[in-house]
């Protein structure tokens, strides 16, 4: 344990998911490689809720997105219930830490509209291309910090612009020798697609290198925690939305102050919302009973206790509630109201959308109830939960996803979702 509160760094982009070069795709990211390499890095961390607002919101109050109310998009007019249960103002009031926002942030009203909704101390810029984020936390780190200090850096790439590509700073490599990703066909349009996406994350991890050069150069890396993650899969049909794996699978580096240090790896299941009372177990600051995640400081590489984590989907440009357990081997998912076919809004446009939609996607069956063995089945892709030889292992996580669902007080248990006025 640290003898005062670390300083706290984290790094955040949107649409990211796993797909960068420490958990071993062809996505070239040698500063988050070099901080995996010192820190540690968890191969089976997952968002709590694979859409924009509500992932960041999991993440920053340590509760799943139907208990502190952001159950769709900030732009959209969804809220936290209270927003001294952020992060920031957690550890303002804990531990007096001087908290700064540099580049985007999703889980308020859009930049200029009302910065001080969070409760930051400073905006240093509402830009997120990919030098004002760098430059405006360049200056910051080059201060004096007489206290701890919180400092968000956020990058809008690698999400889809609005062309419905990717910004870049470098040219994409050659799509004739790149592979599209698991769920995707390999075509010509899959291969340009990604990329592009390639070079997208290939600019932002040049952007968070310049951030942790800068950390490292006013001598403040040793006595910062260093946190590296996104919100949820890539902008990619069956990704980004989805409780799949490639949907709530994400990137998570620590480096730092409590043991994450010596590149280590960690197969523990980690969901987002464990990493508030991680911090505040850190810092010495205690975790308040809102607060639903778990610190894993003790021992990041144990199983957690129940082995289980939790998902969920509500809105995201169009309402597709869901929820999903999963354990070390399986994954049960249900929907709650019944579509033809995938929200296809909720979906990102793109090429390889169009080939998908070209192709017959809203043809398409989406299940109701879904039970995948990921262990012979990791891309999800053989449902089986109307096998009669998997009914008691459907049974039983469905009864689990009750208890967890009622423990939380889900608003799904009394019928369908309210939404505030305007949103959506």
């Amino acid at each position: 344990m640290p003898k005062k509160p670390p300083h706290i760094l984290y790094l955040h982009a949107h649409d990211v998911g796993r797909y960068v070069q420490p958990y071993g795709y062809p996505v070239p990211t040698p500063a988050l490689q070099s901080l995996a390499q010192d820190g540690m890095l968890f191969r089976q961390a997952f968002c709590a809720n694979p859409t924009c607002s509500p992932s960041r919101a999991c993440l920053l109050t340590g509760q799943y997105a139907h208990a502190n109310g952001m159950m769709g998009l900030a732009h959209r007019g969804f809220r936290l219930n209270d927003y001294r249960e952020h992060v920031v103002n957690l550890l303002k009031s804990g531990a007096g830490y001087h908290t700064a926002l540099a580049g985007t942030q999703h889980e308020a009203r859009p930049p200029g509209a009302n910065p001080d909704e969070i409760g930051y101390d400073e905006l240093l810029t509402e830009e997120d291309d990919f030098d004002a984020p760098v430059a405006a936390a360049e200056a910051f780190l080059a201060r004096k910090h007489d206290q701890p200090f919180f400092l968000s850096v956020g990058f809008f790439a690698p999400h889809r612009d609005d062309d419905n590509g990717f910004p870049t700073r470098f040219d994409p490599p050659n799509p004739n020798y790149v592979r599209p990703p698991a769920p995707l066909p390999d075509t010509a349009e899959t291969r340009q697609d990604f990329a592009n996406y390639i070079a997208s994350m290939r600019s932002t991890d040049a952007s968070m290198g310049r951030v942790l050069a800068a950390l490292e150069a006013h001598g403040l890396a040793e006595d910062t925690l260093v946190i590296a993650t996104t919100d949820h899969g890539i902008a990619f049909p069956a990704m980004k939305c989805s409780l799949s794996d490639h949907g709530i699978g994400v990137m998570l580096i620590l480096r730092g102050p409590g043991g994450f240090s010596g590149g280590r790896v960690s197969d523990r299941l980690v969901s987002q919302i464990d990493i508030v009372p991680t911090i505040l177990d850190l810092c010495g600051i205690p975790i308040p009973a809102a607060v639903q995640g778990r610190s894993f400081l003790a021992d990041p590489t144990a199983a957690a206790p129940e082995e289980r984590i939790f998902a969920e989907v509500n809105f995201h440009a169009a309402e597709e509630p869901a929820r999903a357990i999963r354990t070390n081997r399986w994954k049960y998912i249900r929907r709650y109201r019944d579509y033809p076919h995938v929200v296809l809004p909720n979906c990102d446009d793109g090429l390889s959308k169009s080939l998908w939609m070209k192709s017959g996607w809203t043809d398409q069956p989406y299940e109701s109830e879904m039970l995948f063995d990921l262990l012979f089945d990791p891309n999800e892709c053989n449902n089986l939960a109307d096998t009669p030889g998997h009914a008691p292992v459907r049974a039983e996580l469905r009864v689990e996803l009750e208890i967890w669902m009622r423990a939380t007080r889900d608003p799904l248990m009394q019928g369908p979702l309210a939404t505030p006025r305007g949103s959506i």
